[in-house]
């Protein structure tokens, strides 16, 4: 019963257009940033600190790109 009233709560919020959970630390513009300083050879812990988040944050931000 409590399961079943806890979906139908999640289900009523995304119908308004909301959704749980943490907001990501870096949104697009900040990534952006984050990608042209790298492209200068920044290091990822100086931008990191910049940016005000964490280095493994940046790290998995940035992990598509060095894979490409």
């Amino acid at each position: 019963m409590s399961r079943e009233r806890t979906l139908d709560g999640l289900a009523a919020a995304a119908a308004q257009g909301r959704k749980g959970g943490r907001p990501p630390a870096l949104d697009a513009d900040t990534l952006a940033i984050a990608r042209a300083r790298r492209a200068r050879g920044e290091s990822i812990t100086a931008i990191a600190k910049h940016l005000g988040v964490g280095r493994s944050t940046l790290y998995r931000a940035l992990e598509g790109d060095d894979r490409q």
